[in-house]
């Protein structure tokens, strides 16, 4: 940290400055944010009220919780993104800032708010049920409590500063640039002439040249963006000071710096040279003429939570449209950042707070308009109203849509809609950007795994399939066998599953196949009967299992049978199968028993957890079990079978417990653990737990995976994906009837096809019996009239290496043609690169140039 001092050497007040060089690389700056520019908690996905609630049908409440705290909540049940998906979206307005969840819409099974807000904390036992608001005039309020998270639209200083000029008042005297500082604001942006300008201003004079006649100007995804270029701003000779430049400067949260003279120039700068108490966050920058490259250092004021994207090592940017990419990005989510210090956080939290009273106290002195909710379930709300006053009920509802939609229009007009995508920049596609391995799955997928680079092995209720990557799928057991649970263990060259025995899914055992079993050359197809003789042994009875992740010594596996824990291990170590492979053929007998573990109850889930000291000797170090029930997570040492207490959910919160994922950071093991819509960081070494670093989804998941930096949420309908180091949303894409299959490798997962491929040429061949049905294979000619029940899966795969930014840019977008970024595409008018490759390059993945959601760089279609 860098502390802020006078030119003296006194301290001002004790500010303190993190500083981002790029040139080491530290923890955070590897594994803390994606290098990919990306926008941290996008307005288009964030600011739900405006987007999905504004001008449709929905309901709000007003009431006060246990603690004698005024809250307000909207509830709309919406169709995700057009994608068939019906479900409730959920905002619970409090002073400390509005939460969201998304939750299932069970047809004839509505919701109550009574179910709907035991989804927040500390919401379940309320003495009053909310009151609903009938006025229409509430949207104005609500609209107006979401947009004290911050504007849509930023405004950023630029400084200029020639070489050894070590004040401010030296650096805001400079009356013009050089040449390289031109070019560098005519990349930031254009240079508009202020009089008569009807955008987003950035609080510059538009009427009488006030604050000088031209400014700089730029659209990135949505933001308007106005920069305050000190050169621009009006210049006075007689005020050494130059106030009239700090005064929009200074009251900028963040700056650049630019410094002339080259990046030798770049250490002269301190900070403490703005005497400036509202910038937190200052952006360096040189132009280097030597290599024509430009060179980045970030200043953070020491409150400002860690914030992406992290600069490349070494932070030199020869291409200039990739720098202003990475510069703006790097800006916008550094002024993000800073709302969430203690100062601007109280600020906003005083304000809501102010706000909910006065509009509570308005509401609920109300009593004429509306019914308590405990005399009519939310069931009621969203269909007919009673049959007594459907008609004046009707006259409400078109006149509360009818203002929603005046509200938005002006939003609109007026430029502080989180709506609009468009932006100066060029179209890159997402490191998240799925690539198509397989177009046309005909069953539901129970559990999978991936085996080796090009292969899946997929459990369904019409039987097992290997599905090779774009080439076809052939099926290895028939539907005699139930497997709930498989994965592939390419180390020793097996295949686990758990399969049950029986319709009511009872009896379940865990089994052991070789994978030479199903290699391509072997067309058998197992049934139950061949099951018998790859039975392991101790395994009747099982509910789940879990085994240790690859690159360990030895293959570990922990069986769940009810109340105990079975702990087995492969006899051969993964060195002496690597060595020997040939020697390596074992199935049931190649797992040694070691012990057998007592628990209080049976576990909802288990993790092992490798010590990160073991030893190669036959489990002599001591890794432990992640065993989750209830309300708690547990350890349990596998060599001595000791219990500890890691974490309990708060008291008042009914759980559900997700995943327990093992980080390994700083060699020291980490566990995210994941209930209901919350993530929380849980160190293995340490008793306490700290909820400072949890962050929560907007929807409860079925699965979580994470993949430096990233960490993704899949639910049944949907993917969300954060930032692991701060829990910052990046993106959210609306998937019918999504199923996570693998994440040993790249990650891999099925949702129905969004559209279909009509030349009968681009079908993939299916190499089962001869028996099928040609007729099952064949697309409907309109795909987009019927629902995700009826089309396919498609199964797509999302690069592992991509996520974490290990291959370069160009290297990634590789796999999948670059579609032109059109408004809306229908199937008929795809152009024919738009299509399947039908012989894809040795090497390429066979890849399908529709994504499974509108790519986030398209505005969504007009309602």
């Amino acid at each position: 940290l860098l502390p802020q001092v006078e030119a003296n050497g006194q301290d001002v007040i004790g500010r303190r400055f993190r500083v981002e060089s790029g040139e080491t690389l530290g923890k955070d700056e590897l594994f803390g944010s994606p290098s990919t520019p990306v926008l941290e908690n996008p307005e288009y996905q964030t600011r739900w009220y405006f987007k999905y609630f504004l001008g449709k049908l929905h309901q709000n409440y007003v009431g006060v919780d246990s603690e004698k705290v005024p809250f307000f909540l909207s509830v709309v049940l919406t169709d995700t993104n057009s994608q068939c998906v019906p479900q409730y979206r959920v905002i619970l307005w409090k002073k400390t800032g509005a939460q969201k969840i998304s939750l299932s819409y069970t047809p004839n099974k509505p919701l109550t708010v009574k179910q709907i807000l035991s989804n927040f904390p500390n919401m379940e036992k309320l003495e009053k049920g909310p009151k609903e608001i009938f006025s229409p005039d509430i949207q104005k309020d609500l609209l107006l409590l979401e947009e004290q998270e911050g504007s849509v639209n930023f405004k950023f200083g630029v400084l200029y500063t020639r070489p050894n000029q070590v004040t401010d008042d030296e650096m805001f005297s400079n009356e013009t640039g050089s040449v390289e500082f031109e070019r560098f604001t005519a990349l930031l942006g254009d240079k508009i002439r202020l009089k008569g300008w009807d955008k987003y201003r950035g609080g510059l004079d538009i009427k009488g040249d006030m604050t000088g006649k031209y400014s700089v100007y730029t659209i990135y995804e949505g933001h308007e963006i106005m920069f305050h270029v000190s050169t621009l701003l009006p210049y006075s000779k007689d005020n050494k000071q130059q106030v009239e430049r700090k005064r929009h400067i200074g009251n900028d949260i963040v700056n650049i710096v630019f410094v002339e003279g080259g990046p030798s120039q770049m250490a002269n700068f301190n900070p403490s040279s703005i005497k400036s108490q509202f910038t937190h966050v200052f952006a360096v920058v040189s132009y280097s003429a030597e290599d024509q490259s430009y060179r980045l250092v970030v200043y953070s004021e020491e409150s400002v939570p860690l914030f992406g994207p992290s600069l490349p090592c070494p932070p030199i940017f020869r291409e200039p449209g990739d720098f202003r990419e990475f510069l703006l990005v790097k800006l916008i989510n550094g002024e993000k950042a800073t709302f969430n210090t203690p100062i601007f956080a109280q600020k906003r939290e005083r304000t809501l707070d102010m706000l909910i009273k006065d509009l509570c106290s308005e509401q609920m002195g109300d009593s004429s308009r509306a019914t308590m909710l405990n005399r009519r379930a939310f069931s009621d709300v969203l269909p007919d109203a009673p049959r007594g006053s459907r008609r004046k009920e009707e006259a409400r509802q078109v006149e509360f849509v009818r203002i929603g939609q005046a509200l938005k229009l002006e939003t609109i007009v007026k430029g502080d809609a989180p709506t609009s995508l468009a932006t100066t920049g060029l179209y890159k596609r997402a490191p998240w950007e799925p690539h198509c391995f397989y177009p046309d799955f005909a069953h539901e997928i129970i559990c999978g795994d991936s085996w080796g680079e090009s292969k899946l092995v997929l459990s369904t209720e019409s039987g097992v399939f290997v599905v090779e990557d774009g080439l076809s799928h052939k099926q290895i057991f028939d539907k005699s066998v139930s497997i709930k649970q498989l994965t592939v263990v390419e180390a020793h060259g097996i295949l686990l599953f758990r399969a049950d025995k029986g319709v009511a899914g009872r009896d379940s055992k865990i089994h052991v196949f070789r994978l030479s079993d199903f290699e391509a050359d072997s067309n058998e197809l197992f049934s139950r009967a061949e099951l018998k003789e790859h039975k392991l042994d101790r395994t009747r009875g099982c509910t789940m299992y879990a085994v240790s992740r690859p690159g360990g010594s030895h293959l570990r596996m922990v069986v769940s049978m009810g109340k105990k824990l079975l702990v087995m291990q492969w006899r051969h170590s993964a060195a002496w199968t690597a060595w020997c492979p040939a020697s390596d053929t074992d199935t049931v007998e190649g797992f040694q028993y070691l012990k057998e573990i007592s628990l209080a109850e049976s576990p909802t889930l288990i993790t092992l957890v490798d010590c990160t000291f073991a030893t190669s000797a036959g489990g002599a170090a001591d890794n432990t079990i992640c065993v989750g029930y209830k309300h708690q997570f547990d350890l349990v040492s596998e060599r001595t079978g000791e219990i500890n207490k890691l974490f309990a959910v708060q008291d008042g919160i009914k759980a559900h417990l997700v995943a327990a994922l093992d980080l390994y950071e700083d060699e020291e093991p980490e566990l995210l653990l994941c209930y209901n819509n919350t993530c929380h960081f849980q160190k293995i070494n340490d008793s306490t737990s700290s909820n400072e670093f949890d962050f929560h989804w907007n929807s409860i998941p079925s699965d979580i995976v994470c993949a430096f930096p990233y960490v993704l949420a899949f639910t049944s309908d949907s993917m969300e994906i954060r930032l692991i180091i701060n829990g910052n949303l990046v993106q959210t894409m609306a998937m019918p009837k999504l199923k996570l299959i693998s994440s040993k490798n790249d990650i891999f997962f099925a949702t129905t096809a969004p559209e279909f491929f009509q030349s009968k040429s681009e079908r993939l061949h299916m190499d089962i019996k001869a028996d099928s049905k040609e007729a099952s294979l064949s697309p409907p000619s309109s795909p987009h009239s019927i629902s995700p029940e009826a089309r396919p899966f498609r199964l797509y795969r999302i690069p592992l290496h991509a996520l974490s930014g290990l291959v370069a840019a160009c290297e990634r977008r590789c796999p999948t043609p670059t579609p032109e970024p059109v408004q809306e595409t229908s199937s008929a008018t795809l152009s024919p690169t738009c299509r399947l490759l039908s012989e894809p390059p040795r090497g390429i993945s066979r890849s399908c140039s529709s994504s499974p959601t509108p790519q986030s760089f398209l505005p969504p279609p007009s309602k």
